[in-house]
């Protein structure tokens, strides 16, 4: 059994600014329940926090037990699993940590949130020593680093999971349609939606009320009108081609009745059950981690994979400044507290996570696409469906890196959750939207204020 100190390397010094504090105790307080009691002090016991998985709850407890099992095995250490099941509360979680100095040893978070968390200070920067811990930093494509900090000699984000986004498409509805290449518009996708639409059928199968999945459809429509949502400290929300992204997204459930009504209140295991149940012709904003879930259901070998559209709303092809963002860079990073005081434990279990065999039964189970490069060489040689998944890994843009970032996510998405009620009646009104994004505008820049100024 391999057995080593808790903690052997030296905790990095850090300043915790006020206004970190301000918004981790707001968060607390609206957010008390995000909070988990855990194992204390106890040496001998790593607590690891990762996101709920709905989609595949009994595969995620297997996946835990053997690998809390072979953790045992080789540290003699148990595990400890705490959960956040929403943006806001992997959110109120970092915070909660920054405060107290004390928390979950280990985070798996999403590559988004990786920011947020290098901008705490709360966690250690990687460098020579820390990457030959896990095995060493060259075992993990290139590109997955794309978000891990804000330069290469500055990272806190270790790669654990690749989520590119895609469509997943209904051949047989396709066909049906008459439809025979796959859309590169928006506008395309939305006629295409429409030519799909009827006999109980939808174009489309969106999630309008899940926590995640909103903001990156305006994202990727906004990036290939040329805009970024964020110039350095300002934000650009309050613009037309973000305007001209909600009200695309608003209008296939509203005009264009492209979508399911009932969607309005869906998450994403729900439009996949719409997909799945043969029900849609188009599931966008979807990843590998769904292929699992067509296997024996009404759309198995009847679907294949399709990049995202790349040219904005009312456009026929990309205007010089836009961006052939396919995809956010996504995916979930793992992030080692230095508050803490089992480092060593921590960097033992992401080198057994890290390693070829490990990945790939990740990718078996949930369908995460590795970041170890032989991993993903072997994936890619077996499997020739999951080229257009690559290409959008290749194509996919990291979003700001900036420690506002999470808010002006949950900013973005707090859009359409305030829109929800005007959805359920059948239209968002200009005016509406208009004063939304002005909200949102206001929020996104009050943080990235807080943050030029020293605070999270």
């Amino acid at each position: 059994m391999r057995t080593r100190s808790t903690n052997t390397r030296r905790l990095r010094p850090r300043t915790l600014v006020g206004a970190v504090a301000v918004v981790a105790l707001a968060a607390l307080s609206l957010q008390g329940c995000a909070v988990v009691n855990g194992s204390g002090d106890d040496p001998n016991t790593l607590r690891v926090m990762m996101g709920a998985d709905t989609t595949y709850p009994k595969e995620r407890k297997q996946w835990q037990r053997e690998t809390a099992a072979e953790f045992k095995r080789t540290t003699g250490a148990d595990i400890q699993w705490e959960t956040y099941s929403s943006a806001q509360e992997e959110l109120t979680a970092i915070q909660t940590s920054v405060i107290s100095g004390q928390g979950p040893d280990v985070y798996a978070i999403g590559t988004t949130f990786t920011p947020t968390a290098y901008a705490t200070g709360a966690f250690v920067e990687m460098g020579t020593e820390e990457w030959d811990a896990i095995g060493g930093k060259d075992q993990f494509d290139p590109a997955s680093f794309g978000i891990s900090g804000p330069s290469e000699s500055k990272q806190i984000g270790i790669p654990f999971a690749s989520r590119p986004f895609v469509m997943a498409v209904n051949t047989e509805l396709l066909a049906k349609a008459g439809i025979k290449e796959m859309p590169t518009t928006w506008d395309e996708l939305t006629a295409d939606a429409e030519a799909t639409t009827g006999d109980g059928r939808h174009g489309m199968a969106i999630a309008y009320a899940d926590g995640f999945d909103p903001w990156k459809f305006v994202w990727g429509m906004a990036q290939n009108a040329g805009n970024t949502i964020v110039d350095g400290s300002t934000a650009e929300i309050d613009s037309e081609a973000v305007a001209n992204a909600y009200r695309t997204y608003f209008d296939w459930v509203t005009k264009d009745g492209v979508v399911d009504p009932a969607a309005i209140g869906w998450n994403n295991a729900q439009a996949l059950a719409q997909f799945t149940d043969g029900k849609a012709a188009f599931f966008p904003m979807t990843t590998t981690t769904a292929i699992n879930s067509f296997e024996g259901t009404k759309v198995d070998g009847k679907y294949e994979f399709a990049l995202l559209p790349t040219v904005p709303p009312g456009a026929t092809s990309r205007p010089s400044d836009g961006i052939e963002a396919a995809s956010i860079l996504s995916g979930d990073n793992w992030v080692v507290a230095d508050y803490g005081t089992k480092q060593d434990l921590s960097f033992d279990f992401i080198e057994q996570l890290s390693a070829p065999e490990a990945q790939l039964e990740y990718y078996e189970l949930f369908g995460n696409l590795p970041t170890n490069v032989d991993a993903a060489a072997r994936l890619a040689a077996d499997n020739p469906q999951l080229e257009p998944i690559i290409d959008a890994g290749r194509l996919s843009k990291p979003t700001a890196f900036t420690g506002a970032w999470s808010d002006i996510q949950l900013a973005l998405v707090d859009v359409v959750v305030q829109s929800i009620p005007s959805l359920k009646s059948g239209e968002v009104t200009d005016d509406e939207l208009r004063k939304r994004l002005g909200a949102a505008q206001r929020d996104a820049q009050a943080t990235l204020d807080r943050q030029k100024n020293g605070g999270l």
